[in-house]
């Protein structure tokens, strides 16, 4: 199902000057517990590590809607504006793109899609995350790919350790409860 989710859903033009990519994630926990986090554009930091702080500008949260991230030391930036494109809450869908910010991801675009998935015999998730990006000067197609692509690794194990530990969480609750 995985290359069938991808071909749906995460189609992105490459460009010459550009690189891209798909990721895939299983996670131990029910579909409606990790898109809780996914779907936080005003919240990314719940699950992204390397987030501090997050603004969106006023109104209510739709299409077009803009957030200003600070980003946590370490990384070659300090902040990223990203415009949210589509949050499509019956088919598990959210994309963004990054519109600026000081860093070297120029015209980056991603889309995240969650799927229901059985792992162990109890409900699961699959995640999938793709981007594509400009390759800055200097750089080459797969020095580019690799840097993304350890970002979103490090988002991905984040939103599946907190969902995960949730998860337990609200199973051992429910047996408190029994």
């Amino acid at each position: 199902m995985e290359d069938e989710y991808i071909r749906r859903h995460h189609r992105h033009e490459i460009k010459e000057h550009q690189c891209g990519k798909s990721l895939v994630k299983y996670i131990k926990a029910p579909v409606p517990l990790v898109w809780s986090l996914v779907r936080r554009f005003d919240q990314p930091q719940k699950y992204k590590p390397f987030v501090s702080r997050c603004i969106v500008q006023a109104g209510d949260l739709q299409i077009g809607s803009v957030r200003q991230v600070n980003v946590k030391s370490g990384l070659p930036a300090t902040t990223s504006t990203e415009r949210l494109e589509l949050l499509d809450d019956e088919e598990h869908i959210f994309s963004m793109t990054i519109v600026g910010g000081d860093h070297r991801l120029k015209n980056y675009s991603s889309v995240i899609t969650v799927h229901p998935e059985i792992i162990d015999g109890r409900p699961g998730t699959l995640v999938i995350e793709s981007f594509v990006v400009d390759v800055p000067d200097g750089n080459t197609k797969d020095e580019t790919c690799y840097f993304v692509e350890a970002l979103i690794k490090c988002n991905l194990k984040s939103l599946t350790d907190v969902s995960e530990r949730s998860a337990v969480h609200d199973r051992t609750e429910l047996i408190d409860r029994i």
